[in-house]
Order: C-alpha cells, then structure tokens, then sequence
C-alpha cells in the first residue's frame, strides 16, 4: 500500500502548522489493486480533546494549598483561638451591692502545649475570679499529670479552687483519692460527690461536686445538702443527668464533657457528642421541673482528633449580682443576662 504524501492544500496554507492541519485534509492511498485509490480525510484535533497541562498543574496545585492551610487552620489555629464567654446572673440570695465572680475551666486534655496553657493561665488571672470552677477531663492518653499540676499551679482564686473528676480521669487510672492528693499539691481541692462550704465577700456558697458520671443517687444525696439560706453551685462533668432530682435551693449547674461538639458544620448538628451529653450541647440551658440554670461549657482541649472547627475553646466568667441590680444591668448588658425564654429546657428523662 502506498501513501501519497500531497495533502490537498496549498504549501503556502497558513493552517498548517508542526506537520498538523489546522482544517480537514483529504490524503490519497493507493490501494493493493492495480488503480484503485482511496481517499482519507484526516481532521484535526478538536480544542475540547486538547489539555492545558499548565492549567492542570495550577489546579491541582491550589486544592493543594487549600486544603494544606484548612488542615493547619482546624488543627493549629482553632483549637487555641481562645474565647472568653461572660455571663451575669442576678439572684436573690446576693444582697444588693454584692458580686460574686466565678470562673469555669473544663476539659483541658492537656498534652504538651504548656504554651497555650500558660496564655489560659494568663487570661484567667486577668478576669479577677474569687473562684475557679474545673468540671472534669484534665489528662489525656499520655497521663500528663506533672503538666495538668503546673497549669494548676498557675491558677489564682482567693476563695479557692475546686475540681470534680471526668472519664478521661478514669480511664487514665488516676482518679479517686490518688488524683486528689496530687491536686491538694496544687491547691486545687478536688471533690468526689461532697459539699464544701466558702464564704466570699460576705457571700455564703456552697460548692456541690459530683463524680463522674453524675449517678442518681449522688446527686439526690448532694440536693439534699444544699441550704436555702446559701448560695448553691453544682459540678457535674456530665450534663445529662437526672435533672428532676434538682429543686430550687440549686442555683446554677456547671458541666462540660461535650466539646461543644468540637466540630460543627453550619446548620447541622454535631457530628459526635460522648456518652453522657444527652441533646446538650453548649450554653445555657434549664434542667428539671425546677428549671435550674445548667450551664455546658465548650472546654479548653480537643478529645479524639486533635481538631477544632466553628467551636472555639472558652474560658467562662460568671458575674453573680443582685436580682435588684437586673433591670439597670440588662440594660447596660443585654446580651450577657440568659433570660429564661432564651435557655433552652433540658429533655425529660
């Protein structure tokens, strides 16, 4: 078979350029009988098939990138993009000209960051609390307990410090009155389902701390110790408890335990939240027929996967007044008092 090479155009054709017609060209062929010829039109190559490598390699490029800065930025910007939530809460038990402030820490899982740690430590002492309030989770898989005693350490409340224990405490096998020998060595009391009683500025509060994981009958028997004629704040590392054990003289419940779900994704719910959380999530909320303010803080670490996205950890400062004080506060401070249309009843149990 023979092929004859003359294209059925015009050398001086500008369309032909590198050998590759720009426009359909007919070739001739020769075929193996003696006078036959064929015709073969050959097309070009149409824009569509031809690839941009250039255009490939910058795309593929840019995803890179992106997702190399939202990997960093949930792993290394957020979970340390530290929030300061406050809150006043007027009640009838602080006499007019009185405030009590408290500040809440929870979950640390404290790993090796002390860098972070000591700007929380910092933060905290800025805030002036007459009390800190810790509600569970300070070690990791690691057990680092020399790290969570140094933070502690680093803390300053002139009216005390006072933990309860989480289930990172347990699983870590250093819970009980192990863990709470090593935090009387930070002056940090730690309280296993007891009542400890302090008096602030003339103020009388009592202190209820539950263990993990909040049971029954240790809440009832704590409700059962609170006095009418004192403040009463409760711990609990878990929010979802039987809140119908709660009765009026329990004037705020703290907890954490959630994360704040840790990662959130507008419009959803959490894609994850640990045993014992229930539908809480965080913020505000009003437990039991009693309708006590239960209150679920976002926490300072990450559990799990070391990542934080849309949920930023918090250090909570409480601003207990007078109830006599609540119309001139809400007025200066209207987004800062939860009135009770606003917080969310907890689900029955």
């Amino acid at each position: 078979m023979l092929l004859d090479t003359t294209l059925d155009c015009e050398a001086k054709d500008t369309s032909m350029q590198a050998g590759c017609p720009a426009r359909p060209v007919m070739v001739h062929v020769d075929g193996g009988i003696a006078g036959s010829r064929t015709q073969v039109i050959i097309m070009p190559p149409s824009k569509k098939n031809i690839q941009n490598p250039s255009r490939r390699r910058f795309l593929l490029g840019g995803a890179i990138m992106l997702g190399g800065f939202l990997t960093a930025d949930v792993t290394l910007r957020q979970p340390q993009d530290l929030r300061i939530e406050k809150h006043i809460l007027p009640m009838k038990k602080v006499p007019e000209g009185r405030e009590l402030r408290l500040v809440q820490l929870s979950d640390l899982h404290l790993r090796t960051s002390q860098g972070y740690f000591e700007r929380v430590a910092r933060k905290v002492s800025a805030l002036k609390p007459d009390i800190i309030l810790l509600t569970g989770d300070y070690l990791e898989e690691n057990r680092n307990l020399a790290g969570v005693l140094k933070f502690l350490r680093r803390l300053r409340a002139p009216a005390g410090i006072f933990a309860v224990q989480g289930n990172w405490e347990y699983w870590a096998r250093l819970e009980g009155e192990n863990l709470r020998r090593q935090f009387t060595r930070a002056d940090t009391t730690l309280l296993l389902n007891e009542r400890r009683d302090v008096q602030v500025n003339g103020l009388r509060l009592s202190i209820l701390g539950v263990d993990y994981p909040s049971p029954g009958d240790q809440v009832s028997r704590l409700v059962k110790k609170a006095s009418s004629e004192r403040i009463n704040l409760m711990m609990s590392h878990v929010p979802a408890f039987n809140h119908q054990l709660l009765d009026k003289h329990i004037d705020l419940v703290l907890a954490g335990h959630t994360h704040g779900g840790q990662v959130r994704i507008p419009l959803l719910p959490p894609l994850y939240l640990p045993r014992f959380s229930g539908s809480f999530v965080a913020g505000f909320y009003q437990a039991g027929w009693a309708k006590v303010p239960l209150y679920v803080n976002r926490g300072l670490g990450t559990s799990m996967l070391p990542v934080r996205f849309l949920c930023p950890p918090e250090i909570t400062l409480f601003r207990l007044v007078s109830q006599k004080r609540d119309h001139s506060v809400a007025q200066n401070n209207p987004a800062r008092i939860p009135a009770p249309s606003s917080i969310r009843q907890s689900p029955p149990r």
